[in-house]
């Protein structure tokens, strides 16, 4: 046995819930993930266990994710959407009778519709329990996000907001999951020297930093990214292999960009007749992705697409897993050579969404690595599993840091986006400063409490993302002020001692994410 592969996949999605309307847009990227990610991802661990084959997997479930996922309204919503697609895919099957190979993908996607709601329903809508039974049996190891996915170098000159990030990940981790974290997921791989202090404060045990932050940590680490090393508090943190994620990721070269997979950007929402979709989108009629889609990805560099097969995309899937597998056989036995004393891991973090809502066929790639490693000279990891077999690490500063375009939070603090942060920064103020008041009744104790959830909301670092991507830059700017401006009203409220009851259950009732919240998290 040669060595370690830990495959860690990072689900989050910001907190999008909008109860004062029917239907909401942005709500749909929960939709499509519970059905193109989550479920496959649940499936597939149901498969690995039945057949007996050993794995180990570590999963990141923000507590964003988390929230929406055990929240009724969101639950409900998204049954109601399974209802349209299965009916939707059930007229398609009619529409395509007299079309074979159309047909075949038809009938594809109405089983995968009808059997992903045939699973939410059979398991009462609770997802975060499939999640952690696989936790309790001992095969995944799921690790909190900073809190809503703060990034905590934007915040790091007020200390209490950097703690609350993490003590509040950490506190809503366990109303999940019934036990204490062992390591904890950065928003953005973020890292500056110190904020590690957090961390042990929380007992956390380790954290991921891209492969920058230990390539130039000071000493450098002797054994490079395949192996954790301890910062000055003891916390241990783990490298991103850039050789094994590039498989994946790349556009050139990476797995997903194959001519059998099946295309993304073609979708029944856009490339059918109008008025025969209408009734399946929402109520402003505006076309959407509905996540039906018919071809493959052909020649990326053409107009002409192919119509997409299942099995071949399928059996694909399998033969790059393979590939995979082997690739990283020859890297840990070049690795086990040079390294001395202990075995080498290869860390290979991703998005989770990237299995399955980007790249279809990811959830089978998945389970087939697990199949093959059954038949390679090593083994799946998680972190907490490789620290408990090699306790005495290299101490190190680890280098300010994080993932993304050139590495050091560039997309983070953008012409397009740094604006917000001074803003972000007065909230913060507020909001430590209201942290040291004892409320006089229960209506300041809830409003003290909604402030730190519009703080913790704001502080989404998903926000500057989209603006620096010029996707949803309306919702997310709003999203950004309406957090603030609530906050700053119930700061001035509190102050003035008129506090809108009526007001403040609207806006509990919008923005509910942690129910247990004490807001003296924040002292």
């Amino acid at each position: 046995m040669n060595g370690y592969l830990s495959i860690v996949l990072h689900a989050h999605l910001p907190y999008v819930r909008h109860p004062e309307y029917e239907e909401f847009l942005e709500e749909d990227w929960l939709y499509e993930a519970i059905t193109e990610t989550y479920i496959p991802l649940l499936k597939m661990f149901e498969n690995l266990t039945r057949d007996r084959v050993k794995f180990n997997i570590t999963m990141t479930i923000s507590g964003t994710l988390s929230n929406m996922l055990q929240d009724e309204l969101l639950q409900n919503r998204y049954l109601n959407h399974m209802n349209k697609m299965v009916e939707f895919c059930s007229l398609e099957l009619e529409r395509l009778q007299n079309d074979p190979e159309m047909l075949e993908v038809a009938k594809h996607n109405y089983q995968v519709y009808t059997s992903a709601r045939d699973y939410y329903i059979y398991h009462n809508k609770d997802l975060i329990k499939r999640f952690r039974y696989y936790q309790d049996l001992g095969c995944l190891e799921i690790i909190p996000v900073t809190a809503t996915h703060g990034m905590l170098p934007m915040m790091k000159d007020y200390p209490n907001a950097v703690k609350a990030q993490v003590k509040m990940a950490k506190l809503d981790y366990i109303n999940s999951f019934g036990r204490e974290p062992k390591g904890i997921w950065l928003a953005e791989c973020a890292y500056y020297k110190g904020q590690d202090s957090y961390l042990k404060d929380e007992g956390i045990r380790y954290f991921l930093v891209d492969a920058h932050g230990i390539k130039n940590a000071n000493p450098r680490p002797v054994y490079g990214v395949y192996s954790p090393v301890y910062t000055n508090n003891g916390v241990a943190a783990f490298a991103r292999d850039l050789e094994s994620s590039e498989q994946v990721w790349s556009s050139e070269v990476g797995y997903p960009g194959d001519g059998s997979y099946r295309e993304f950007h073609k979708d029944a929402g856009y490339e059918l007749d109008y008025e025969y979709i209408k009734p399946f989108l929402h109520s402003d009629g505006v076309r959407r992705n509905m996540g039906i889609k018919y071809h493959a990805i052909t020649d990326k560099k053409g107009d002409y697409k192919k119509i997409y097969n299942p099995t071949e995309a399928r059996n694909k899937a399998i033969s790059h897993a393979y590939n995979f597998v082997y690739n990283r056989s020859l890297q840990l036995d070049y690795l086990s050579k040079k390294m001395k004393y202990r075995k080498p891991i290869i860390v290979s973090p991703y998005d989770a969404e990237l299995y399955g809502h980007w790249w279809y066929e990811g959830p089978i790639f998945l389970e087939y690595i697990f199949r093959a490693i059954q038949e390679s000279n090593f083994e799946s990891i998680t972190p907490s599993q490789y620290l408990d077999k090699y306790k005495v690490n290299q101490v190190v500063d680890v280098s300010m840091s994080s993932w993304g375009a050139n590495g050091y939070y560039d997309v983070w603090v953008d012409d397009s986006n740094d604006y917000i942060y001074r803003h972000l920064h007065k909230a913060a103020e507020k909001m430590i400063e209201l942290s040291q008041y004892e409320p006089r009744n229960e209506i300041e104790y809830r409003a003290l409490n909604q402030a730190a959830r519009e703080l913790f909301m704001a502080q989404t670092s998903c926000w500057p993302f989209i603006m620096f991507t010029k996707t949803m830059v309306g919702y997310a700017q709003k999203k950004v002020s309406d957090h603030i401006y609530r906050l700053f009203k119930i700061y001035e409220d509190f102050k003035n001692g008129t506090i809108d009851e009526e007001w403040l259950s609207e806006i509990e009732g919008r923005d509910n994410i942690f129910r247990n919240i004490d807001y003296r998290v924040y002292r």
